[in-house]
Parts: C-alpha cells; structure tokens; sequence
C-alpha cells in the first residue's frame, strides 16, 4: 500500500491545485475499504504541507515523499497494516548512498503524562492514552530495515522522527523527559526546534533529488516491476524467476504444496497411484502477477523433474516467449504451446498444464485448417482438464475481447464439478503494472465506463503518467523519442481500420492506419518477416523493428512497455455523459482493391458482424480499449481521432503541469533506467538444476 510519491516541492504544487486531499482520499478508500475520515483528510492537508514546506525551506525541496505507505505487500493482509505517515527518501549529503528518514506526523498541541506510568504512555486531550510515538517508529523501523524488509542487504541511513508542528516543547513536555524512548528513530521536533528540523534534514540528505534513491526503495518494497521478458532472460530459465511478494507468494506456495501431495514422485514412484485431481483457479486484473506466478511455478516443478506445459489463447504472448526468451532452446519453446493443442490428451497426462490468459477460452477447440477428426467434440476447457493431474488456471474477465471468448469463472467452476476436481480459488488485488498505480487502473475504468465509478480528472500520483497528444505525429514523436532514448515503446489502436495482408513478393505492407495525411501501417498480418525486416505479428511487441507499425488488442495482450501511446478510434466515442458504439464499413479502391474506411468505426472481423448484438458489441469494444490502456508501465499517451472524444480525454487527463511527473528517459534516475534487453543469441540455458543453498537467487520482481 501506498497513496502517493513525490517531491516536497511537487507535493507543495499538487496541494495548491487542490488535488492533494482528493487523490489521497481515493487512494484510501480502494486500499481500506472506507472513506477517509475528516479528520484524516485535515490531518493529510495540515501536516504533510507543514513537511513539505520545512523541506523546501530547508533547501531539501527535491526529496521524496512517500505517503502513508506498509513496508512490504505482506502488510496488506493484516487487519490493520501499518501505514507509516511519511518516508523522506533521498541521498546522503557525506555518503552519497540511500538515505532515508521515517515521519510519524502528530498535530498533537499538548500531552500529558498518564498517572504513575512511564513516559511509553501520554494522555492526549480528547483523546485515550497513546503510546509514545517513538514506539511507533521503532516498529516501523523494524520492520523497514528486518530481514524482510525492503531496506535489508542494501547500503542505506536511516533514522526517524516525529513532528509536533502544533505545539511546543513546554506543551509535550513528557515526550521529552529523559525515561522517554530512545534510538536512532526517536527524535521529536516541535514549532519551536524549526531550525533544528532544518538542520536535521541537511545532514541526512543532499540537495540533488531524491529521485533515484525513492526507485531503489520502491523495488525493494515490491512496487517497481521487471517487464516480464527481461525478467526471464535475467533468470535464464533458472528455477527462481521472480522473487514473488504478498498474496503472490502464498498462492504459488499452495500450488506447489499441492503439487507435492498429488503428483507423483518421479524418483520414488508409489505404489497404489494417487487418482485425485486439482484445480487451481487464480483471479486478478491486469499486472496482478498471473503470468508472474504461473512462470515461476513452471520454472519450480521442471526444476523437480515434472511435466509441465504453459498453455495461452494468445498467439503475441506465446511468440514473444519464446522468440525474446527461448531463443536457441528447443525444448524450452515447445513448453510453451496453446489451448488449442489439448483435443487429444497427452498419455500419459501431464502433471501440470497451466492455463495463462483463461478468459480466451473458447467453446471447443477448432480450425478451419484442420480436418474433421481433428476438430475438438467437448468444450475446451474439458480437454485442458483431461491433459494433466494439476491444472492452473489464471483469469481476468474483465479482458475478455472477443465474441467467442467464454472464459469465466463459473465455466471452470462447472467444468471442475463435472471431473470431480477439488477446486481452489484465489483472488489476487495488488497490481504493479502501470507503475503499482492503482489509482490509474481506478481512473481506466472510470473514464471507460468498465467501472460504475463517476470518472473525475486524472490526479497524478507519482507512479504513473497520462497525456493527451493534439496529433497522431505528436504522439508517434513522443513513442518514438522514448524508444530511440532507450526506453521499451508501443503505438496500439483500437480495430478501426482495415488490415491489409502483406502485398507482393516482397510483402510491403500498406499503411491501414490512416489520420489526415498521418499514415501508418498495422503490425503484419504475416508469419514471417516481410519487408524492411518488419517482424512476424508474434514477435512485433518486442523486436526492434516493430517501432513503425501500430499494435492491437490481439498482439498486445498480456504484454507491456515503459510507455504506451493508445489510438482511440470511431469504434467508441463520447457524446454528452455516455459512451456510443460504432461499427464501421469499408470501401475498395478501384484500382488496387485495397480497402479503405467508408464508415468510421469497428473494423474488427470477429466483432463487428450483426451476429454480435449491440450490449455484447460495446462490452467487448470497451473491453479492448481497456487492455490498450494498462499496457504501460510507466506512462499512457493518448489520442482519439473524434473531436469530442479527445475533449473528453483531454479533460479527463487534466493540465500536464506538475514538474518532475513525467517519466521521460532522460528525467529518470539511473536506478530506474532498464534498458529492454535484447534476445540472448545462441544461450543455451541449463534448467532443471536447482540452486544450491548459498547460491545467489536473483531479486527480479515482477508486477
């Protein structure tokens, strides 16, 4: 959990825009379930402004806030987590290395010793006996800096305080005695030790910014993620792909405990075989970790001599594994196979199959180029079922995009009762694509409607960025300047356009995309490389020369980049307060054939028929956008070819003003800039050797 990053000074700014509270607020009602009392909202707008503004003063405006945050994911579990107030991160002014300062915020202005107690308890006017705030820190500090925390095996500083900026020293006399708690983690400013703060804060941090030391914490605390391909390649197929945080941890622990008590040892086989079969359902948006957790369990049972295969509806994640990771690997690229290949089971089953993407399941198995016998004869989701012992399922309904998609909840609920299965469900909340910005996720689903939430004008949160392009060139510089700079970088757009297949022997592709005199090709519609070496549509998302060519939802999903710039098309355009669906029609030139936009709208040949009634038609347009729009990790640059629409998003998004919120390249801290890795050429990877104790595990989190 945290509710917001940034600078003291750029906090200062938010707070004079009035956006402060209000992103506060909504930050903390999706965390604890509740609106945020009033006294919390006075006691966000009052005190953190008090902080900012001695930072600021004190020449340390460039450090970072961060706002009401847990140390680690598992914190999120706990009835009541504990949320310290404020983390002033930054770089130590001697040392040079990470710096930082824990911030308990009292607007306390008297206390009171509690009758023959110790100074551990004061009484507060209004208020029941409390303990000495100091204690609070103490446990903050422990559990920052423990084995578990995310401080532990870096080189740091770290001290705490708490700040009294309501009262005096005469006032909280008893805080100060000299039986009062002490520690690295205890001093205690009040109006009257201004100066001394000052001076506090000048010897723990240096006056550059506080930027890249708040990137190191963030991926110690789990909130900074690995894209999904660089983390495998870091890995190399070791067994420890990810090291997984919170509920990500504990369900893959029940999958492979699983696992343990129903698969059978392959080194001790048993002689009465165990018959019971296992169903994992895992639940989640998008960048909650499914794919995280699927991979590293994969990586786990291979490593224990288990057969094991990755299954996905999606033709662009599967290519993209293993093009950018399986590069050379044979055997580590036909693991990963499709939901399509189970008609005839594999004898003997598999001990696991795990299901990625489980909302693209489709009715039955089938293909226009197979013959009869081979077309699937019961629903999909039974032949997944009869191919191993253990099968994982990870699904999001909300990212369901196709007419023909019935993945669902219920559908594998009724398809586990039917085998006999034992079922187990898990629901995953914390999400860290888009930056572990939930508040962004919440602001997706507003403006598109996926949510019943009345949308409100982005509030920038420090772990992600939004803006509105006046022009498909602008937002084609920006995607591009990101990319050469070294960032990973994507144009996608919603289906509104026709898709030309490759033309002639040298298969050109042709500009589909057209704006004004904006034109741009869609990625190919090809198996194969085509001209200029413009890459198969598998592998568009992550070669190096997929730039030029324009994404959809079909080649983007379960993938992301730094940055993402979406194209929103005729298909969804806003009219007053609600969203209206089109479809499209095309016309063929006289000359060519080639087929251009007659009527503005969908073009997408599995939604736009009439055979899809209008309700479907809208959810599943909705849906796509949806996807389009969580694939960045770090910002969204949008732009909508309706005049009206892009009024909209452009009030929505707010003024791009905030200095410092913009995650450019060249405004990152070096911490943050991971350049996307290229494929490892001619890496053969030894797998299914599993790390000896001692050996060093790599820390890759992902989502």
């Amino acid at each position: 959990m945290l509710l917001l990053k940034l600078a003291a000074h750029d906090l200062l700014t938010l707070n004079q825009r009035h956006r402060m509270v209000p992103h506060l607020a909504a930050r903390w009602r999706h965390f604890r379930g509740a609106d945020a009392s009033q006294t919390e909202r006075s006691a966000w707008a009052e005190s953190l402004v008090c902080l900012a503004t001695d930072l600021v003063a004190a020449g340390r405006g460039n450090v970072e806030m961060i706002v009401e945050c847990a140390a680690t994911l598992d914190e999120a579990d706990r009835a009541d987590p504990r949320l310290i107030d404020v983390i002033l991160v930054g770089q130590h002014p001697h040392e040079r290395g990470l710096s930082l300062q824990l911030v308990e915020l009292k607007r306390w202005s008297s206390v009171t010793r509690v009758e023959q107690a110790t100074a551990d308890l004061v009484r507060v006017s209004g208020m029941e006996a409390k303990k000495h705030p100091a204690l609070q820190l103490r446990e903050y500090y422990e559990a920052f800096t423990g084995s578990r925390g995310p401080l532990y095996g870096l080189d740091y500083e770290c001290g705490g305080f708490t700040y009294l900026h309501n009262a005096t020293d005469a006032s909280i006399r008893p805080l100060l005695e000299v039986d009062a708690p002490t520690g690295s983690y205890a001093e205690l400013y009040t109006s009257d030790r201004t100066e001394a703060l000052h001076s506090n804060l000048r010897k723990s941090f240096a006056v550059e910014g506080g930027a890249a030391a708040a990137e190191v914490l963030l991926r110690g605390m789990g909130l900074r993620n690995t894209p999904l391909l660089d983390a495998m390649i870091w890995s190399r197929g070791d067994d420890t792909v990810f090291t997984l945080r919170g509920r990500q941890k504990k369900v893959a622990d029940q999958i492979l405990d699983a696992a343990s008590k129903v698969l059978p040892d392959p080194r001790n086989p048993a002689l009465v075989p165990d018959e019971r079969r296992v169903v994992f359902l895992v639940t989640g948006g998008p960048g909650t970790g499914k794919s995280a957790i699927g991979l590293q369990i994969k990586a786990e049972l291979e490593a224990q001599g288990r057969t094991v295969k990755y299954a996905s509806g999606s033709r662009a994640f599967n290519g993209a594994i293993q093009e950018h990771v399986g590069y050379g690997d044979r055997e580590f690229k036909e693991s990963f196979t499709y939901f399509s290949s189970f008609v005839t089971p594999p004898d003997p089953p598999l001990d696991t199959l795990i299901c990625d993407e489980a909302h693209r399941l489709r009715d039955r198995s089938t293909s226009r180029f197979w013959k009869p016998e081979q077309q699937g004869t019961q629903p999909q989701v039974d032949d997944l079922l009869d191919a191993s012992r253990l099968t994982v399922f990870f699904l999001d309904e909300g990212q369901s995009v196709r007419p023909n998609e019935v993945g669902t909840v219920d559908l594998i609920r009724d398809a586990a009762c039917r085998r006999g299965a034992h079922l187990l469900e898990y629901g995953l909340r914390e999400q860290f694509r888009c930056g572990g910005s939930d508040a962004y996720l919440r602001w997706v689903h507003a403006v598109l409607g996926v949510s019943d939430d009345d949308p409100e004008t982005w509030k920038p949160d420090g772990l992600m960025h939004i803006e509105v392009a006046d022009t498909p060139e602008e937002l084609e510089a920006i995607i591009r300047t990101e990319a050469l700079a070294g960032a990973s970088a994507r144009m996608v757009a919603g289906y509104c356009w026709p898709w030309t297949k490759p033309i002639g022997e040298e298969r050109r592709l042709e500009a589909d995309v057209r704006i004004g005199e904006w034109h741009r090709p869609w990625n190919a519609d090809s198996e194969s490389f085509c001209a200029d070496e413009t890459p198969p549509s598998n592998i568009w998302s992550v070669h190096k020369n997929g730039l030029g060519q324009i994404g959809c939802v079909y080649t983007a999903q379960g993938l992301e980049w730094d940055w993402c710039g979406v194209i929103m098309g005729e298909d969804m355009v806003r009219r007053g307060s609600h969203w209206v669906f089109r479809r499209g029609r095309e016309r063929k030139l006289a000359d060519t054939g080639i087929k251009r936009v007659a009527v503005p709208g969908s073009f997408d040949p599995k939604v736009r028929p009439r055979s899809v009634n209008d309700t479907e038609f809208a959810r599943l347009v909705r849906h796509a956008y949806h996807v389009l729009m969580t694939r960045a990790s770090r910002a969204t640059v949008l732009y909508s070819t309706d005049e009206e629409t892009q009024a909209y998003l452009k009030k929505m998004v707010g003024e791009v003003q905030v200095h410092g919120l913009r995650p450019t390249w060249e405004n990152l801290p070096q911490e943050a800039r991971i350049p996307h890795l290229p494929r490892p050429r001619g890496v053969r990877r030894t797998r299914r050797n599993r790390n000896k104790p001692g050996d060093h595990e790599p820390d890759l989190r992902l989502f």
